[in-house]
């Protein structure tokens, strides 16, 4: 039976939910958690295993692979390489936000989330129980928690009801306060490219990368 927990910020529950979940995660389990776009379902990123499950939770094929949270800019490099100026300046203005960045990954690490063609979708959310249990966690593979082809939800009812016992833990922080998802923006390339207009507008990734393109 999948389990509950009030994680909003007065909750004496959020810090047995953060524990009940990083848990759940560890044992290759599936948990759902609030972002500041929308409600996600996380895996361990490092689990080829969690990262099917996950998959397969949503009814999502590995042609369209899972990104990855991160709980500080840090981590960053210890993922992806060639690294552009312009990325860089990316994420010193938006994270933690809504821009998730598209980035080749590093060659050695033992993952699995698809058919990614050697790169990552990796991002910093802005929400304090996302970054609590990434701290606990390490990098989670984490897709919006919605049946593939169903509204992103705001709220843990939404997914709850669509993602039911795949997941162990569920985190409640109430509503997200954003209803669009996070903008995407390729760095593999000499200029940056907008994939998908978000959270962050194009207009506001230019005054940091003047020469972004768009597809």
């Amino acid at each position: 039976m999948a389990l509950r927990f009030d994680c909003s910020a007065a909750s004496p529950r959020r810090a047995e939910g953060l524990h009940a979940a990083a848990a759940a995660v560890r044992r290759g389990e599936l948990v759902v958690l609030p972002t500041d776009t929308v409600y996600g379902v996380g895996a361990d990123a490092f689990s080829a295993e969690a990262v099917a499950r996950l998959l397969q939770a949503k009814g999502r094929g590995r042609q369209m692979p899972s990104p990855v949270l991160i709980g500080s800019p840090g981590a960053l490099d210890g993922l992806v390489i060639d690294l552009s100026q312009q990325a860089r300046e990316l994420v010193e203005a938006f994270w933690p936000g809504g821009l998730t960045l598209v980035a080749r990954h590093e060659p050695s690490l033992k993952w699995d989330l698809g058919e990614t063609h050697g790169t990552v979708a990796v991002r910093m959310p802005a929400h304090a129980v996302a970054l609590d249990l990434l701290n606990q966690t390490g990098p989670l593979a984490v897709s919006s928690a919605n049946l593939t082809g169903e509204p992103s939800p705001q709220d843990c009812d939404a997914a709850h009801l669509m993602l039911g016992e795949a997941v162990s833990v569920y985190l409640d922080a109430g509503p997200t306060s954003a209803p669009v998802p996070s903008s995407i923006v390729d760095v593999t390339a000499s200029s940056p490219v907008l994939l998908r207009a978000g959270a962050v507008s194009a207009a506001q990734l230019r005054e940091i990368v003047p020469t972004l393109q768009e597809r």
